[in-house]
């Protein structure tokens, strides 16, 4: 069973950037749907970003648009979100994720599974 590793998280300035990294072992990421999600002190955990297997599909939630950019290097097995202009409210703990993970154009979510230990994005001046 493919284990998924987040990482790449940090303390950013307001209009920062970062790039996260969801890293696989036990199995290849590269033909499957890849979501991230992040959850913020007292929130529920919300669907940021997902890529499809094919990778001819993304989906961003509406505040991250323009902002945000998934993708995936198939070659280091590895799916990236890009994150620039990061905001105070980017604050959370980020999580990626493949099991039951539905990702559509206008539409993510997972219905099921376990969440790794996530990385931490601060965004504070």
């Amino acid at each position: 069973q493919v284990q998924l590793v987040e990482s790449g998280g940090g303390l950013v300035q307001p209009g920062g950037s970062l790039r996260l990294s969801c890293s696989a072992s036990g199995g290849t990421l590269g033909y499957r749907a890849i979501g991230w999600f992040r959850q913020a002190p007292g929130k529920e955990r919300e669907g940021v970003s997902c890529i499809s297997s094919t990778d001819l599909t993304t989906y961003y939630t509406e505040s991250v648009k323009g902002r945000f950019t998934i993708s995936r290097d198939k070659a280091k097995n590895t799916v990236y979100l890009q994150m620039n202009s990061l905001k105070p409210e980017d604050t959370a703990v980020y999580y990626c994720a493949t099991d039951f993970l539905i990702c559509y154009s206008d539409y993510m979510t997972r219905t099921s599974g376990s969440w790794g230990q996530g990385t931490q994005v601060t965004v504070s001046s």
